[in-house]
This record gives C-alpha cells, structure tokens and sequence, in this order.
C-alpha cells in the first residue's frame, strides 16, 4: 500500500489499536509496530508521524519499556499517550514519579491556550484519566499544556522538537475532544493528505487470503453474527468455490438463534453445513463455574468440532474466524494484560489441526466491521444484528451452565428482546444474565427463595469502551413485570448502571 503512514509503538495499552482506528477514522493509514522496534526500521517505513501508546508500567523503574533513543531525534512528529508521554519524558531527563491520588475516569482539564496541540479546542474539556503515575518534571524545552485538579503537568509539549504529550486517553469516547486532537496533530502537526480509506483495507486483505490460501480450502466458523457474516462475505469475494461455512448449535443459544442463523444463511446452499453439538458443550461445562474455564473449554470444543467436520468434508487447510480487536486485545498479548480468554484467542488448542488460522478483521473494531459490511453489500438485518458472544449464554449465566439455567435465561432474554423491539430508540447492545445470587421474594402469600436476573444495555461505537445505557423508568418496570410474572424461577430484576471501565461489557 503507497498510502501515507502513522507508526503506533505499542507499549502495552488496552486501547493500542483504539488508536489504530482513530487513525484509520481520519483517513490516514497506521501500523502497530512493538515498542522495541528499532529507529531504522521505523525510518524505512517513513513515517508521516509517530505515536507511543500507553501501557502498565512505571516509566522510573528498572527494566520499564523504552524506545530506541534516536526515534527522538527523526525530526517526525511524535505523539506520547499516558505512559508514551511519561515514558519520553524520562528519556530527555525529565522526572516521573508515582501520583499522590491517582485518576481513573473522566474528568475536566483546564488547557493552555497558547498549545499547538490543542489548538481549536475549549479552555476546559472533559478526558479520560488512567494513571497512577504522573510527569513531575519536564524535559528541557518543554512547556505544560493541560492541568486537572490532581494533575498539575496533564499534558505537555516542544514545539520546536515537534514532541507531544497527554497524561489521558485521546482516542476514547469519553474524552470528548479526543478525535479532533488526533485529526489536528495529523493534518496540522503531521501535514496528512488523507489518503486511506476501508475500500483500501478490503483490497489488501482480499489479496493477503488469496496469496496466503493459494488453491486449498477454508473452513469458517460462522456464527450468525456480524464478524463471522462480514468475514464469510469477504472470504467469499477472495476465495469463491473454496469456502465452506460451518454453524455450530452448541446448545448456548439465544431463543430462535439456531433457526435464524440457518434461515438467513441458507442462499449458501451446499457451502453451509448445520453440526448439531448441544451434548458435547454441554458435557464439557457440566461443573464448571470459573468464567475462565468456561471460555477456554467452549474454545476448545468448537476447535475439535471443525476439526472433525475438515477431516469429513477435506482436504481443509485454514480455519477462518470473525475474531476482531476487541477479542484479540481482552485476551491478552505480549505487550497487554489479560482481561478475559475470548473462545476463539485463547480458547484454541495449540495443536490445532489446521494448516493455519485465517482472521480477516482482527485489526477492526465493531464499527469498522459494519462499514466494510455495508461495502460488501450485506443485508440490513445482519448489519444491525444484536453481538452476541461465541461461547454463548455460557457467559452469561453466573456459575455451571445446566439446562434449566438456559431454559430460564432464554425465556427472560427473549421478553427483553421483544420489548426492546418495540422501541423507537436502541442501545447498542442489551441483554440479560442470570446471577447465581438466590433472593427472598414473595408470590401471593407464599415465600420464594429464586434467582436473580440482571439486565444490561449499553452505548458504544466501538466495543473497547461503553456507557450504561439511560433507559425509560416504565419500561424498566414493564420489562421487569413481565419476566418475575411469566419466567418460573425469577423473582429479582436489576439493572446494570455500569460503565466500560471499569466494567466489560460481559459480566464473565
């Protein structure tokens, strides 16, 4: 690709390829490349700009990550988020030391209005802060450009060096002016012309499957969702008459999810195949209650599913997979914590029969999903289909998953769906999980002693980060009615007022 180039450092950040697609967003092309890169290779790929991304270590200790110095001295516009801004300031001989009161969440800064970066920006703007470090002293040259009420030095800059630093999170939603800062240091600071577009991405990846796959055949695991659907329609487009589309019932479904999903697919005719598996996932997760297991166990009978239905309809060389960045970072890389073990990251084996693993998308988030969705022209009841995670209700039943569990999950996710339906306004995404917590409730005169049920609806464009979403108080009330009066076993509703983060979306 000849396009103009962003090089993202990442030094371990939950939010590394957040920053990737605010990149991307704005139309210029970006690479994460990891944050031992060396200045050389970086100057091959000639950079228009640089970012270092945050990451969770302390910038002061022995051993913390640092960048090749000379990067510092390329002449191209760099970019320090979180711990890139404290971790620049160590290297020039400035001083980071732990924060007396840490920041995690939203809160106002106070900019300086002579800042090249924030130029165009309100005197006070909301961000979002997560540190329990701070810079204390800055490098030579360096001027303070942003201050909140814990954190005298927010964000900094040399305007002469072309070196930018913010303490908070610029690429997420809850820093309101965040995009607009990336935009201006791109076209301002960085001089972009803005030539990328997902057109260019569809292009590559089609001519990557093509180069990788050769003549043999792939095997897809289709869900039903978007990522999967997006990812057929691709694979389809690259490889057509060497793809076959595998559904698993693996018996943790919504209502009506199996018969959907065969519905909707089935203009692929001989190249979709239905494998009806309820008693093997079921079986493995009998006792099992850590949400880890769970994920790590529904991963590996999907594995050795596809592996049965290759050797019986082979030779199949790739498997194919809707993973996207949100799966691939939660489940931990060399550079990032572990959050949770997505079913189709961690939970595969590591003597996976296949040739390879074939993941088109995992670079792209949610939103980015449904734009190349739109471009490869899929129809609008799978473009605005409600996530639904791979390993299932399985996650959204506290403790061991039993078939009366799921009956009762069911019965309650499908009266919240259909009421959702009638609504004018959607969240993003809602749903309902079945706790392991046993309450005192009370049906005509008897006393019940029945479960739990948690609703939980949110706003998000991304997926990485989210806000609880502001629902009508009746139709709370009328969701809640429903559910104690016509699911045997509920006799609690409660609603889910939490943000991601702290939260994730999931609860296991």
């Amino acid at each position: 690709m000849n396009n103009q180039v962003v090089v993202i450092l990442d030094f371990g950040s939950q939010y590394r390829n957040h920053i990737a697609r605010n990149v991307r967003d704005c139309g210029v092309y970006s690479v994460i490349l990891p944050w031992n890169t060396p200045a050389q290779t970086i100057r091959e790929i000639k950079p228009i700009g640089i970012i270092f991304s945050g990451g969770p270590n302390s910038a002061y200790l022995p051993g913390a990550p640092m960048a090749d110095p000379a990067i510092l001295d390329m002449g191209v516009p760099i970019l320090g988020i979180c711990y890139g801004m404290q971790m620049m300031c160590q290297m020039l001989g400035g001083q980071v030391a732990r924060c007396r009161h840490s920041e995690n969440g939203a809160v106002m800064a106070q900019i300086n209005p002579a800042s090249v970066l924030f130029s165009g920006t309100p005197p006070k703007q909301q961000v979002l802060m997560s540190h329990s470090d701070e810079v204390i002293i800055m490098p030579e040259g360096f001027v303070a450009t942003a201050k909140t009420d814990l954190c005298e030095i927010a964000a900094y800059e040399c305007k002469e060096k072309q070196l930018f630093g913010v303490q908070y999170h610029p690429e997420v939603e809850h820093s309101i002016y965040g995009k607009y800062l990336i935009s201006h240091f791109l076209y301002t600071i960085c001089h972009a012309v803005g030539d990328y577009s997902m057109q260019d991405y569809l292009k590559a990846q089609i001519e990557e499957v093509r180069s990788r796959v050769s003549d043999k055949k792939v095997l897809l695991a289709l869900s039903g969702g978007l990522d999967s659907a997006v990812t057929a329609a691709l694979l389809h487009e690259a490889i057509p008459g060497q793809l076959l589309c595998v559904y698993v019932d693996n018996g943790l479904m919504r209502a009506g999810e199996s018969e959907e999903v065969c519905s909707t697919f089935a203009y692929l005719k001989d190249d979709f195949l239905y494998v009806d598996a309820k008693d093997e996932f079921l079986d493995a997760l009998r006792g099992i209650t850590c949400p880890e297991e769970k994920r790590r166990i529904v991963g590996k009978v999907f594995a050795h599913t596809f592996e049965k239905v290759a050797k019986e309809h082979g030779p199949i060389a790739f498997l194919a997979q809707g993973t996207i960045y949100a799966d691939v970072i939660e489940s931990g890389t060399k550079q990032s914590a572990l959050i949770k073990t997505h079913h189709n990251v961690g939970g595969l084996p590591k003597n996976l029969k296949f040739e390879g693993v074939i993941e088109p998308l995992a670079s792209l988030f949610k939103d980015e999903v449904k734009k190349l969705g739109q471009i490869l022209n899929l129809p609008k009841r799978i473009l605005s289909r409600q996530p639904f995670p791979g390993p299932g209700l399985a996650i959204r039943i506290i403790g061991e998953v039993t078939e009366e569990k799921l009956n009762i999950l069911r019965h309650a996710d499908a009266i919240f769906t259909e009421e959702m339906k009638r609504c004018r306004s959607k969240p993003n995404q809602y749903f309902c999980v079945l706790t392991d917590t046993r309450s005192v409730g009370v049906t005509g005169d008897f006393r019940t002693y029945e479960y739990t049920l948690a609703l939980r609806a949110i706003e998000t464009s991304d997926f990485m980060t989210c806000d609880f979403a502001r629902l009508n108080w009746s139709f709370l009330a009328r969701v809640s009615s429903r559910i104690t009066t016509e699911v045997k076993s509920i006799n609690r509703v409660v609603y889910d007022i939490t943000s991601k983060p702290p939260a994730t979306i999931e609860w296991e």
